[in-house]
């Protein structure tokens, strides 16, 4: 009788774990301590999280009793089946993953903006691609189908009236990490690179690539979010003290960016290489800093806009309504 006993009490504990892990939105535990992961890449548009990383604005905003950890991601595709999973519960990522995620039934929302800008083509050297015009039959890389250097690249193509394979037209698309693209294009393996800075900046200095639209040419690139700050809709309410005090945590990030340059620089060029293995030399990111503002607010009308074209490219299969995917009232708190 007593070893039933017994094992009845440990299978309910048993049970009771399991029902507490099955809570997608809710954050882990590590003891008595709630557990936050935050994700993000190693770009420059990510630049907040590295910078918030060193400085430890999470930890001070959420307090001794929750520990934060961080995880990196190659490409939006990945960040978004992490946080639909809860396995992180807030950072980072592209407007086009987030967007085509949300469409997808996905709780995802945006609740800050991160930066603007920091995206820029380029073709190598010995391509033969000059302009526009002699892109029709090139191969492109971006980081993924879909994603935000993608649509605004694919988007200004469609309007000069050159279409990807992937809708019938002549341009091969490949997609692959940022980091390579030097490899890529030293190979010859591709022709034009949709890159994100700072490996735009990169691909043009080192390796003499060619700017054929530089960031405030490229569709959308100066007003489309070039990053935003993304939690679950469960989270934010089942708990909105803690997305508050997350976002709170990122506004303080972009504040010092903008408060101590330089210093920002150092940072996500020894994060960056922390987790790529690649030193980028200060002139690189630099020159991509200029490309790049760091901003919280959000433009909601440029996302739609954004939206509307990824349906029109196709990325979408149905017209969206992005009306109630940003919520603003934290980062106006």
């Amino acid at each position: 009788m007593r070893k039933t006993l017994t094992v009845f009490v440990i299978g309910a504990f048993l049970l009771l774990l399991s029902a507490c892990g099955g809570n997608s939105s809710a954050s882990g535990s590590s003891g008595d301590k709630q557990k936050i992961v935050i994700g993000y890449f190693p770009n420059l548009n990510h630049a907040p999280a590295m910078v918030a990383i060193e400085k430890q604005l999470y930890e001070k905003q959420l307090g001794d009793d929750v520990d934060v950890e961080y995880q990196t991601f190659p490409d939006g595709g990945e960040f978004m089946t992490a946080l639909a999973a809860g396995e992180i519960q807030g950072g980072l990522v592209g407007p086009g993953p987030a967007m085509n995620n949300y469409i997808s039934g996905v709780d995802v929302e945006v609740v800050a903006g991160s930066s603007t800008g920091g995206t820029v083509v380029l073709s190598r050297k010995d391509s033969g691609i000059k302009t526009v015009d002699d892109i029709k039959d090139a191969t492109f890389i971006t980081p993924g189908i879909g994603c935000t250097h993608d649509v605004q690249y694919e988007t200004y193509m469609k309007e000069a009236g050159i279409t990807s394979n992937r809708t019938g037209g002549q341009m091969k698309h490949v997609t692959g990490k940022p980091a390579q693209y030097t490899t890529m294009f030293e190979k010859g393996e591709v022709d034009i690179a949709a890159a994100p800075e700072p490996w735009g900046s990169m691909l043009e200095l080192k390796e003499e690539a060619n700017v054929l639209l530089d960031f405030d040419e490229v569709s959308f690139g100066e007003t489309l979010p070039a990053a935003v700050f993304v939690t679950s809709s469960e989270l934010k309410e089942e708990n909105p003290e803690l997305v508050q005090k997350m976002v709170d945590a990122h506004k303080a990030s972009i504040d010092y960016i903008n408060e101590h340059q330089d210093e920002a620089i150092d940072i996500t060029i020894q994060s960056i290489d922390d987790i790529t293995g690649q030193k980028m030399e200060r002139d690189v990111m630099e020159s991509a800093w200029k490309r790049t503002n760091f901003v919280y607010d959000v433009d909601e009308d440029t996302i739609q806009e954004f939206g509307d074209s990824s349906f029109d490219l196709q990325f979408l299969k149905e017209q969206p309504d992005f009306s109630a995917f940003v919520d603003k009232s934290f980062i106006e708190e």
